[in-house]
């Protein structure tokens, strides 16, 4: 993204409420954005003229509003990067979705590509793993729930030694 269309947090939360507005109905008006993001007309004023300046949307005083391609791909970025921590949070992490949703909002404007990408691999690698997958996930998550293991650690390592297919990647 260019220089001038790095956007605040504010800004990103407009525009990605713009986004699912538009979605669903098209155009998006200002009191639907106030009504999602619960703030005042005055704000969502101020907000549409800094992203149309940005030429992220097409923004008229009283006219309905609209995304460029611009604005589009920035919008789904920030889609992406919330529902990529959300899902981190709730899969990897064991946190209630509530709260990941309320973490990934917050996390979403300042976490770098970078590692986002790690993460979405880091989930990917954790279900495919033999020494992982989706019983260590689980485990975990039991673990957060109740402050222990489900099972006796020492017995579950002997059993990753005695499972062929993990003997396979080892020989």
């Amino acid at each position: 993204m260019p220089k001038k269309n790095i956007l605040s947090a504010s800004l990103e939360d407009y525009l990605e409420a713009i986004y699912h507005i538009v979605a669903d109905k098209h155009v998006a008006r200002s009191k639907e954005i106030a009504a999602r993001l619960q703030v005042s007309r005055a704000s969502v004023t101020e907000a549409l003229r800094a992203l149309s300046k940005r030429e992220l949307i097409n923004y008229s005083p009283y006219e309905a509003i609209t995304m460029t391609a611009q604005g589009k791909e920035a919008a789904q970025n920030v889609i992406f990067r919330h529902d990529a921590l959300k899902q981190f949070f709730i899969e990897v992490l064991a946190v209630d979705p509530d709260v990941a949703e309320n973490g990934a909002c917050r996390v979403e404007h300042t976490a770098p590509p970078e590692v986002i990408s790690h993460m979405i691999s880091f989930i990917e690698f954790l279900k495919i793993c033999p020494r992982g997958g989706n019983d260590l996930l689980k485990g975990f998550a039991d673990y957060c729930k109740e402050g222990k293991t489900r099972t006796n650690c020492n017995a579950c390592i002997s059993a990753c030694h005695r499972d062929p297919d993990l003997q396979e990647e080892k020989g």
